[in-house]
């Protein structure tokens, strides 16, 4: 795990090894300050003048100003590291997410990745930011602190040996009660975010059927579990301050009154007043630095579960790759099942696809029919391969699918879905997902023969208007008609029509039909038709081209 997180540092490993750096000259700074002023009391004991005085006071001021300075640098190094982390780790899940195969896609929850590439991202963060600063300042803090005790204190800085024990002892025992609910708590998080995703998606029909109580009921249900899970967790959490206070006012009156004592017993000798101040001075400074250690390990505790689920992302495999020597050329449109058999799982009893052969001449226009959940979006996915044949072969061209490059193989199919797609951005940028370099007049025509290009130009600011998410500012028949239009911005071998004139009335279906007809003649490319209706497929065929129609298998 911390193999694959270190590879996200990359660019940023100056400033994460600056930081601890910076922090360690600070902590020298630190520890050497209470030395100097241990040296400053006892030569105000022995009645030193102005100027000995002045001379400490300089030294110890350069050297808090120099302690300072360190300290700003190391925060900066370290914001910037661990920022720059986070940014890497985000970028790396998200990259990975585009290579993944719908197969991976459906392993996990669209709600789930949303959480680790926010959530989980942020815990991971502040953990990197602790461990580059803090979990370095704290133990060179430990070592000089006790270092110096001993020089100053003797015998009474054993008292910070036996407390350390105890409290490790008190950490690992937080730590391993605390795991556990962590684990859940992250995994019903995903469950949260997925509720909130379905309700704000589906608001129209949340409030069509006036359901916004059992969907409060229902979020407030899960944001309590998630309440009930993190109020264990902080409970158990809540020792470690107790802990850390009992040890360190066991540490004061030990010093106090130990130390007062050894003074006035020996006068001086054994133990004189500078000593006693710089030993109080490094008590509160081991102290602090243990506090700070828990602190880190709490931290370090939330963010490892955290760590597991992003590792779980970037180290994901595809099930669908590239072959070692992929082809890069299509030579045709043609399209051939050879005894194929599909199904989404291997623990699945029934396959989706079963002993499909189907043979499509390139040019040739084809219908699919076939009820509500007989696979018809099934059969299409694997042409493109969006998803692998569990058994028989698929070729485009001549040539089984999985021996071409999946870029070059997807280029060549150009699709309407049934569940029509856009994207927060200009009409311009959606229509230009078919084709990046088409030109307006390109884009213009495109929309013409999806009669598309009327009702864009209603708009205030035409092809340049701003589509929300998820295109919620057009409607449905205006979003399918700018989904065909990307499409026929694509130069292609065949275009595969599923269901897409589901929401048009039947003008607008006549009207796209008659000139989807044509285009693909002119372009002299395939066209499969996916339908339910039987009716819409024979308005197709009398168009007179090359037609049949097959029946998917259930």
């Amino acid at each position: 795990m911390i193999k694959e997180l270190s590879k996200c540092i990359r660019e940023y490993k100056a400033a994460s090894i600056k930081a601890p750096i910076y922090v360690s000259l600070e902590v020298v700074m630190e520890c050497i300050i209470p030395f100097i002023i241990a040296q400053l009391v006892n030569e105000i004991k022995a009645g030193c003048s102005f100027s000995v005085i002045a001379t400490y006071g300089s030294i110890l001021l350069v050297m808090a100003a120099v302690s300072l300075v360190f300290g700003v640098m190391a925060g900066t190094a370290a914001a910037t590291g661990s920022c720059g982390f986070a940014k890497n780790l985000r970028k790396d899940m998200f990259y990975k997410i585009q290579t993944y195969s719908f197969k991976n896609i459906d392993r996990f929850s669209t709600s789930s990745l949303v959480t680790r590439l926010t959530t989980d991202v942020m815990n991971v963060q502040m953990a990197y930011m602790m461990i580059i600063r803090i979990a370095i300042r704290c133990p060179l803090m430990l070592i000089f602190s006790f270092t110096m005790a001993f020089i100053m204190g003797g015998k009474m800085a054993w008292i910070f040996v036996i407390l350390v024990p105890v409290l490790g002892v008190g950490l690992a025992l937080i730590i391993r009660l605390t795991m556990p609910l962590f684990r859940k708590v992250f995994k019903k998080y995903d469950r949260l975010n997925n509720s909130i995703q379905e309700n704000v998606k589906g608001i129209r029909v949340v409030k069509s059927y006036v359901r916004e109580e059992y969907e409060k009921e229902k979020f407030g249900a899960a944001a309590d579990d998630i309440c009930q899970d993190f109020t264990r967790a902080e409970k158990i959490l809540a020792f470690n301050n107790p802990l850390m206070q009992f040890c360190m006012y066991a540490v004061m009156i030990f010093v106090l009154s130990f130390g007062s004592y050894v003074i006035i017993s020996s006068r001086g000798l054994d133990l004189d007043v500078g000593q006693f101040s710089a030993l109080l001075t490094y008590s509160f400074q081991i102290l602090s630095s243990l506090m700070m250690i828990s602190m880190v390990f709490v931290m370090i505790t939330m963010a490892s579960e955290s760590a597991k689920r992003i590792v779980e992302v970037i180290s994901e495999e595809s099930t669908i790759k590239n072959p070692e020597h992929p082809v890069y050329e299509v030579r045709d449109g043609s399209i051939d099942f050879d005894k194929v058999n599909f199904k989404y799982s291997k623990n699945a009893e029934k396959m989706a696809l079963a002993n499909i052969d189907l043979h499509i001449k390139s040019g040739e226009t084809i219908g699919v029919i076939g009820g509500t959940g007989s696979s018809k979006s099934s059969l299409i996915q694997l042409i493109s391969r969006l998803y692998d044949v569990t058994e028989g072969c698929v070729k485009v061209g001549g040539r089984d699918v999985k021996e071409y490059d999946l870029e070059t193989l997807r280029n060549q199919v150009s699709v309407v879905l049934q569940k029509n797609i856009l994207f927060s951005g200009t009409i311009k940028e959606n229509l230009r997902w078919g084709n990046k370099e088409a030109t307006d007049e390109e884009l213009i025509e495109a929309c013409k023969l999806a009669q598309a290009d009327e009702f864009i130009r209603q708009f205030p600011a035409g092809y340049d208007t701003h589509i929300e998410q998820g295109g919620t500012n057009v409607s449905g028949g205006q979003k399918q008609r700018l989904c065909i239009a990307r499409a026929l911005g694509k130069e292609t071998r065949f275009l595969i029509a599923d269901e897409i004139s589901t929401m048009l009335d039947l003008i607008t279906q006549s009207q796209i039909w008659n000139f989807l007809l044509d285009e693909v003649k002119r372009r002299e490319i395939g066209l499969i038709v996916v339908s339910h209706s039987e009716a819409l497929l024979k308005q197709v065929a009398e168009r007179k081209l090359p037609f049949t129609a097959e029946k998917t298998t259930a």
